[in-house]
């Protein structure tokens, strides 16, 4: 029914509009009202193509858990500020705890292990020496033929044994000292799972999502909260391909925010090349100041310059507002006559005009509340 109203009242307001016949002559006691008048230019204006996008946070991290563990404690809340370091989750470590325990026994154990390994290899080379001693003694008598022959070859086999225990002691002391870079990795590997049972926050940041409570098991790669690094957002915008050479890294460009009373600079970061072949757009990232109140998820709009066209520009003065509807009053001899125009952007006082008007037709600037279609005017002069 809204719809049909609107409608009747468009036909209703273009059959007014359109209509050239003569006015009516005025009785005589119709007022002729006195108005100014200025003559429709075309004028030279900047062409404006406007993205729209949302804001969003440069860096994002996902929190997860490296290990599948029982959630402890949650320390932080969606809309929590933390610092870099800051503990958010904290995660049941005995498990960890225990492991680490179990390395550092081995350890020990391999401490004890390389101390037997030295006395052995000490003793060996006892041995080795009393052979070796022996050994040229016998060498000597046997010279005089103060030995027999199997003496001496008894006193060279010991020497032989004797060498032979002390390269299987030293072996051993590899072997156990190899034990030990083990145990040593083993150790600072449970160390580092340990540390994962703590989540601590990467950076100065907003929490925006919780997935985790208190008693929950943890998936390993599984996210448990949302962080935002704060300060640091950008408003990525899409551009119609047929756009693209407007948009230039390093370039600065007005930037609307839903929800912000002003309008800032922000500047072109970082073009995503490919195009979307479903839209036919691309991604323009744009770099934003903070500000207070701005926050990822808003929706804003970008401006590029296209270079200038030209436009109809008239004052906001002269532009009627009935209800959705927009009309001037447009001179024709010495008679208003009520135009409906499609109006464009704002440019200060100035309303673009995108049709219903002609480069050098007359308006009525600030025409009076009650001046009707048809109604005889007069034009006031332009003071000298």
């Amino acid at each position: 029914m809204k719809r049909f109203l609107t409608l009747v009242i468009l036909i209703l307001m273009t059959a007014a509009c359109s209509r050239h016949e003569a006015p009516l002559v005025p009785s005589s006691t119709q007022q002729i009202a006195t108005v100014q008048v200025e003559t429709v230019a075309a004028s030279a204006v900047a062409d404006i193509y406007r993205a729209s996008g949302t804001v969003r946070a440069r860096q994002v991290a996902a929190i997860a858990a490296k290990i599948s563990a029982n959630v402890l404690e949650v320390r932080v809340h969606a809309g929590d500020h933390v610092q870099p370091g800051q503990t958010l989750i904290v995660l049941d470590r005995r498990d960890l705890e225990a492991n680490l325990r179990l390395a550092e026994a081995a350890r020990t154990e391999v401490e004890s292990a390389i101390t037997e390994a030295e006395n052995a290899i000490t003793s060996a080379r006892a041995s080795v020496e009393l052979a070796r001693v022996t050994h040229k003694r016998f060498q000597d008598l046997l010279a005089k033929e103060s030995v027999s022959q199997q003496e001496f070859d008894e006193s060279q086999a010991k020497l032989t044994s004797a060498e032979a225990t002390l390269e299987i002691a030293i072996s051993k002391r590899r072997q156990v000292e190899a034990r030990r870079s083990q145990s040593e990795a083993e150790i600072a590997a449970a160390r580092v799972t340990l540390g994962y049972a703590t989540l601590a926050a990467p950076f100065n940041g907003l929490v925006t999502e919780r997935k985790a409570d208190p008693g929950s098991l943890t998936t390993p790669g599984a996210t448990l909260l949302i962080l935002e690094r704060e300060g640091d957002l950008r408003l990525e915008v899409s551009i119609d391909e047929s756009r693209l050479g407007l948009a230039r890294i390093g370039e600065n460009v007005a930037v609307e925010i839903d929800g912000l009373s002003s309008t800032v600079s922000g500047r072109v970061g970082e073009i995503i090349p490919s195009v979307d072949s479903a839209t036919r757009t691309l991604t323009a990232k744009i770099d934003l100041p903070a500000l207070p109140g701005l926050r990822s998820g808003m929706f804003g709009r970008a401006d590029f310059s296209a270079g200038k066209r030209d436009a109809l520009l008239v004052p906001q003065s002269a532009v009627s507002e009935r209800g959705q509807i927009q009309c001037v009053h447009v001179v024709e001899g010495d008679t208003a006559r009520l135009r409906l125009v499609t109006i464009g952007e704002a440019r200060g006082d100035l309303r673009e005009i995108l049709s219903g008007l002609t480069a050098g037709e007359r308006i009525i600037v600030a025409p009076p509340q009650l001046l009707a279609d048809g109604d005889r005017i007069a034009i006031q002069k332009a003071a000298k």
